[in-house]
């Protein structure tokens, strides 16, 4: 799609959203809300519109987390299994919501699963980009003991996007739980190092450090305000940066 007339020049030309499963769950707190569905998929439709190539991450924790089912008692290898399926679940009901919004999608699978899902294959994924079609990574890295969010940042990493914007409800990174800390600050741009040695709460340490390694910045910003993923593809300074 061409860029918007007269629109300001996008400082991403790729990029992956990493989206949690909680976060499709909306107000609801498990499950998926179509509401919320409707205006990720209207939100991604403005991003795309700006000839901006976006591929999503997406996790299973508002159907099943593994590492809560582990600490119960599952085998977390099966666990773990089972939330790659919920990951799938959910990258389909995206899917259909981003069709309805008119815009091509693909479903690229780490599990094979061929009635619903393409495999997962790095040149094609890039392809579908290319051709301005959005894609949705699904079953994680299609490993156990790896989160989604260690998936978003290898899939970001093997495509070449120019960054990760992880998806929150809080508007960037703090010092600390800024609902249980009054005086945690806001912390609008940190490196990867403080990230790690601060503990403070992004994604977890492999995820980071696959970042750090490769010089890929991860932006984490507040999902539930309207608007806010196209202003960070514009440049805009919104949530919180990570870099080197």
């Amino acid at each position: 799609m061409a860029a918007e007339a007269g629109s300001v020049r996008p400082a991403y030309r790729r990029i992956v959203l990493k989206l949690s499963g909680e976060a499709l769950a909306g107000s609801q707190g498990y499950g998926i809300d179509p509401a919320v569905l409707e205006r990720i998929a209207v939100e991604t439709r403005e991003v795309v519109a700006l000839s901006v190539q976006v591929a999503i991450v997406i996790g299973g924790g508002n159907i099943f987390r593994g590492v809560a089912a582990s600490a119960d008692g599952m085998d977390r290898a099966t666990a773990d299994y089972m939330g790659m399926l919920a990951t799938i679940i959910n990258a389909l009901a995206l899917q259909g919501a981003l069709e309805k919004a008119g815009l091509q999608t693909r479903v690229l699978s780490a599990i094979e699963m061929r009635a619903v899902a393409e495999p997962y294959i790095r040149r094609r994924a890039i392809r579908h980009l290319e051709k301005g079609r959005v894609v949705i990574f699904a079953a994680g890295t299609g490993n156990p003991f790896f989160t989604t969010d260690t998936a978003g940042a290898l899939r970001a990493i093997e495509i070449g996007a120019d960054a990760i914007m992880k998806a929150t409800k809080v508007d960037g990174i703090y010092s600390a739980d800024p609902k249980r800390d009054s005086s945690a600050e806001r912390l609008a741009r940190t490196t990867y190092r403080d990230v790690l040695t601060r503990r403070l709460q992004v994604m977890d340490t492999t995820a980071i450090s696959l970042c750090m390694e490769n010089g890929l910045p991860i932006i984490v910003f507040d999902l539930t305000k309207s608007g806010n993923i196209k202003r960070i593809v514009l440049g805009e300074p919104v949530g919180s940066i990570v870099s080197a």
